[in-house]
């Protein structure tokens, strides 16, 4: 209380220019999002609190050269390890397109290596110049259907409300135990709000009336609007939505359809999962405000979706704007219709200039061997790998839609030898497999995807949401069984092979999901992998990666695949790969 008072001491006598402030920035153009105006004078700064708008002298003054002073960006929810870098790397990442806060669900990592995740995340983002808060994963696994490699009960999620970056539960995607009222979900959900934490939603095809049963229980956002009817049903029954832009799910643009002036206040960007390439290339949400002032959206309007209402989502009340009370967390723009980034400053403090760094990067923590040694793969032979095929050789296909993690329900004559299915690249169906690898059980699921366009060889992943077990596909069985083998040996990874060959690879030993390189050798090895997709035919323009990742995500409409089998989600049921 004492350090408080001292502080308040000093910010107050700041404020009221009874003594310099420790920086002022002159000459800039201040973005207001309260009133969506441009103001014009000087913002005082003193230890990392904005103190003042108007005229004021520093001990250091910056002169802003007609630059726009905008607030740090927000990105409402994001999976750090979908970047495939621990958060000291995604920070160097995401900061210099100012992103200088993240609400994060550490959902991937707990899938993989529960409670130890979770704290290996929090201690990672510790000390770094992003400031990470945490939703706690709610639903691990994310369904009963598949077999990830922990369990987390409320129980297990509890102490961590006390932990003062915990900021609420994370996206609750088992919608049929909300509704049915299952006893644990239900105690999740309590014990949030019993704590006065958010509670974040995830209703993937969820009706309207669902919407009704997830208000009622408080569940105030969602991420997972596909359609601009979906958006304004979720704003009807007082929602925040969450609009998306990733690299497997580009749905912003189709979605800001449905925003108007008038319910623009509840809308948020979001990137969910984006690799870490594509971060780099187009940015993260810095990119969804250029994609919706393109869109034709006001930048002063895509500015505050970015920011102040992000900060009013989470109740963050010192962040999202440039106003007295708020940190000092902004961004210097040389133009406001482009959102070209000249400087990044965290706390009052210049961290980042012209795309680059310039604050050191904190020295990585350790993990320990739960997460450091995630893949347990039971020997696999082909005959595993088979898929019979009786009868008339019509199968159940997963067909896959371009830069969408919704997939469609295909039926389609498959070719057989000796009564199995035999891939056929002229017709693009593929064999896909998903393979338990957190506990050795030789668990697989066999199915036929369409959409990649492979010509040959085989592509393998150990991201594979939400469970993360392996997934694979490929051309043919000995390609599949040499990716299998390339990302054990690697204790996590992808790979891209072809008759036997190991093309390229990325390991990923950090739970099979991140790497303990740097961010830069990780781009390096992400385009050796994109080359080395274009030498076995994939000619498309998305993400084959991730998409291959959310193949295996049964709680994501419409057919999916499991080390259980084929999952049919608008029945939530297993279904045969032929009939």
């Amino acid at each position: 209380m004492k350090n408080q008072k001292y502080q308040l001491s000093q910010l107050i006598a700041a404020s009221s220019k009874r003594v310099p402030a420790d920086l002022v920035i002159k000459n800039g153009k201040i973005i207001d999002v309260f009133n969506l105006e441009i103001i014009e004078a000087d913002v005082a700064v003193t230890d990392g609190k904005i103190v003042g708008i108007g005229i004021y002298e520093g001990k250091t003054e910056l002169d802003a050269e007609g630059a726009y002073i905008c607030p740090g960006l927000i990105d409402g929810h994001v999976h750090i390890e979908s970047a495939m870098v621990p958060p000291e790397e995604f920070s160097d990442i995401v900061v210099p397109h100012g992103v200088t806060t993240v609400v994060a669900d550490p959902h991937e990592i707990a899938n993989v290596s529960g409670t130890d995740g979770i704290d290996y995340m929090l201690r990672a983002s510790e000390n770094i110049i992003l400031d990470v808060f945490i939703a706690l994963p709610s639903c691990v696994p994310a369904t009963p259907f598949e077999h990830a490699g922990a369990e987390l009960n409320a129980s297990d999620l509890y102490p961590y409300y006390t932990h003062e970056r915990v900021i609420g539960l994370g996206e609750v995607m088992n919608y049929p135990a909300v509704f049915s009222g299952e006893k644990e979900m239900l105690r999740k959900i309590e014990d949030a709000l019993l704590n006065n934490k958010n509670v974040d939603g995830h209703a993937s095809g969820v009706s309207s009336d669902g919407i009704n049963v997830y208000g009622t229980v408080r569940i105030r956002s969602d991420h997972e609007c596909v359609t601009p009817q979906e958006v304004r049903d979720r704003l009807a029954r007082g929602l925040y939505v969450m609009l998306r832009e990733g690299s497997a799910a580009r749905d912003l643009t189709a979605l800001l359809d449905a925003v108007t002036e008038k319910n623009a206040r509840r809308c948020l960007f979001v990137t969910d999962d984006k690799h870490l390439d594509d971060l780099m290339d187009h940015g993260s949400i810095d990119h969804n405000i250029r994609l919706t002032i393109e869109k034709g959206f006001s930048p002063l309007l895509a500015i505050q979706m970015a920011t102040l209402n992000a900060a009013e989502c989470f109740g963050l009340k010192d962040k999202g704007a440039i106003a007295p009370g708020f940190d000092a967390d902004f961004i210097l723009l040389t133009d406001l219709t482009s959102f070209q980034i000249k400087d990044v400053y965290k706390n009052g403090v210049n961290v980042a200039s012209k795309g680059k760094m310039i604050q050191q990067t904190p020295k990585a923590v350790s993990a320990p061997s739960s997460i450091t040694s995630s893949v347990h793969l039971k020997s696999v032979s082909t005959e595993d790998l088979a898929i019979r095929v009786p009868g008339q050789n019509k199968a159940n296909i997963i067909q896959i839609i371009p830069n969408r993690i919704v997939t469609k329900h295909a039926k389609e004559h498959v070719n057989s030898s000796n009564g199995v299915f035999v891939p056929d690249v002229n017709r693009d169906q593929l064999k896909l497999i998903v393979a338990e690898r957190h506990h050795a059980t030789g668990r697989i699921g066999c199915g036929i995807v369409k959409g990649f366009g492979l010509t040959s060889g085989a592509i393998v992943s150990t991201v594979a949401h939400d469970s993360h077990n392996i997934v694979a596909a490929g051309t043919n069985d000995q390609d599949l069984l040499t990716a299998l083998k390339t990302v054990e040996m690697m204790r996590g990874g992808l790979a891209v092979v072809e008759q036997g060959e190991i093309l390229a690879s990325l390991p990923l030993p950090l739970s099979g999901l991140m790497s303990s390189q740097s961010h830069i050798e990780v781009y390096k090895q992400l385009k050796q992998l994109n080359e080395a997709l274009c030498r076995i035919g994939f000619i498309h323009n998305y993400n084959p990666f991730l998409t291959l990742s959310f193949l295996a995500l049964p709680v994501i409409p419409e057919l999916k695949l499991t080390d259980g089998g084929l999952f049919h989600i608008p029945s939530f049921d297993f279904i045969a790969v032929t009939e």
